[in-house]
């Protein structure tokens, strides 16, 4: 009875595995994804550094006020990017928090189907114990019956 209930189970166990698969891989592009924005932030900010000592170099010979203009404005926008992209990096943190969770509760649940399996066989193993052993004793039984008749 307790092995056609761990079997009843198999196509359920089965879902949940795929489930948690598929759950572990947008785990793994959710992480992908968050390591290209950091990426793309770190190329940024290399970026706006490297156009401050542009400033330094420039500003110490002197520069005219069109190319300040110029530089403002660009630096402005490269301060907006930068700011738009570490918005872009805690939402694929977050992201990457929520798809961790949902892999952990898949994976748990995996992990609870099949130990309730494993207790049905178990269960399933010791009712055939006890019933090999209730054969064997009726067995020897009926063999000792036998052998004082005789």
């Amino acid at each position: 009875m307790t092995a056609s209930r761990a079997a009843r189970l198999g196509p359920v166990i089965e879902m949940a595995e795929r489930a948690e698969r598929d759950a572990a891989r947008m785990l793994g592009q959710g992480q992908a994804q968050l390591t290209q924005a950091q990426s793309k932030l770190g190329d940024l900010e290399q970026y706006f550094g490297d156009y401050q000592q542009q400033w330094i170099s420039e500003g110490s010979r002197g520069v005219s006020g069109q190319w300040l203009m110029n530089y403002q404005r660009f630096l402005s926008q490269l301060e907006s990017a930068i700011a738009q992209q570490r918005r872009s990096v805690g939402w694929h943190s977050d992201n990457l928090d929520k798809l961790r969770a949902q892999w952990q509760q898949r994976h748990a649940r995996l992990e609870g189907l099949r130990k309730l399996v494993e207790r049905y066989l178990q269960e399933a193993r010791v009712a055939a114990d006890k019933r090999e052993q209730r054969l064997l004793d009726e067995f020897s039984q009926r063999l000792a019956g036998r052998v004082k008749n005789d």
